[in-house]
């Protein structure tokens, strides 16, 4: 057996022998070829290697110069992108993590189909680290992103990372997929990054919009800094698919409940962080009486077993709102920034270019 179903390995099938080929691409073996690991004799590790030569770490990690892109990865196809390891300065930036940008592009596309902050792909937006226990997105200590999105192709997958900063950073990475002949009615990842600071008065934020084609929609993850005190999420998120206008097919009762929580998870008093297989809100930052005078908080929720699907288009939004005097809501004006995951056909629409390096800064 060696079609790619898009089912993966799991206890049901362990055991299951397939002739699919297995690969890995690390600063070790760029480009993934078999019986050519740990073959350097120059790298980030020549030094300490010194005395033990080749074969012994000598090429652990990459340097990629300020202003320059760096092909992570070249697959030809068939496959499938299996899991995914990053670390290094990408994530140990602070304020300054979403200055590298991670791109996805699939088979023949010249546009990618995931374009992100490596740190908001891997729902952790502020750029401080956070533990995160989910099933697709795992964040370890220390600061060690892994993701396992199910990443099938036909012909090609090229994964890049723009360096946007003005320094050279040092990146560590392992790239893991398999070579086979891979379903055709299997679809491909997508993953689009947006911020908007502040979200103007009575609008609500987009999370996702311009998707065309078939798919569905597979997860959110949100970095949201508050702006006004008390309460702030109440709002509604809403999925308008194949053709909805005014109203959503799919709304939801507020912004924790979306996340899988209940009544602001508010434990004696105090928001309560979770990180769990399907839903998290992992991450509280909270005001230190001097510089840092905001609430921020990261959450993520992946539709693994309830998945969003849509025949032709899809449309994402999610209200801000707190309370005012009177039992009224507030229409906020927060900083909010997300990333959606979705599995859709080909052609990606064109996304909403990037903003410069000084909207996107953690201010």
């Amino acid at each position: 057996m060696s079609e790619f179903n898009g089912l993966g390995m799991n206890l049901g099938n362990l055991s299951r022998l397939s002739s699919a080929k297995t690969r890995s691409i690390s600063a070790e073996n760029p480009r993934g070829e078999k019986g050519k690991g740990g073959m350097a004799t120059e790298g980030t590790g020549a030094g300490c290697a010194r005395d033990l030569g080749q074969g012994w770490k000598v090429s652990p990690s990459v340097v990629v110069k300020a202003g320059e892109t760096y092909t992570l990865a070249h697959i030809d196809g068939p496959g499938a992108v299996q899991s995914m390891w990053i670390s290094g300065d990408v994530a140990r930036m602070g304020p300054l993590c979403r200055f590298y940008i991670l791109r996805i592009y699939w088979d023949d596309q010249d546009i990618p189909s995931v374009e992100c902050p490596v740190s908001d792909f891997f729902a952790s937006g502020w750029g401080q680290y956070a533990q995160i226990n989910s099933l697709p997105v795992a964040v370890n200590p220390n600061r060690a992103y892994n993701c396992f999105w199910e990443m099938p192709f036909q012909k090609r997958c090229i994964i890049t990372l723009e360096n946007r900063h003005h320094q050279d950073m040092t990146l560590y990475y392992q790239i893991n997929y398999t070579l086979t002949e891979v379903n055709s009615d299997l679809a491909y990842f997508h993953a689009q990054f947006r911020r908007t600071n502040p979200l103007a008065y009575k609008q609500p934020y987009t999370i996702v919009e311009g998707i065309k084609g078939k798919g569905h929609y597979v997860g959110t993850s949100m970095a949201w800094g508050v702006n006004n005190t008390g309460w702030w999420g109440e709002g509604e998120i809403k999925f308008y698919m194949d053709g909805d206008k005014d109203f959503p097919t799919i709304c939801g009762t507020g912004t924790e409940d979306y996340f899988g929580g209940a009544y602001n998870w508010d434990v004696d008093g105090q928001y309560t962080s979770y990180s769990t297989p399907f839903m998290g809100m992992n991450q509280v930052i909270r005001p230190d009486s001097t510089y840092k005078s905001q609430m921020r908080f990261s959450m993520y929720r992946w539709h693994i077993t309830d998945p969003v699907r849509f025949e032709k288009d899809l449309k994402v939004t999610i209200q801000a709102l707190g309370w005012r005097d009177g039992g009224r809501y507030l229409p906020l004006q927060d900083d909010i920034s997300s990333v959606a995951y979705w599995y859709q056909t080909l052609p990606t629409e064109r996304f909403p270019e990037l903003p410069d390096k000084d909207y996107l800064e953690i201010i």
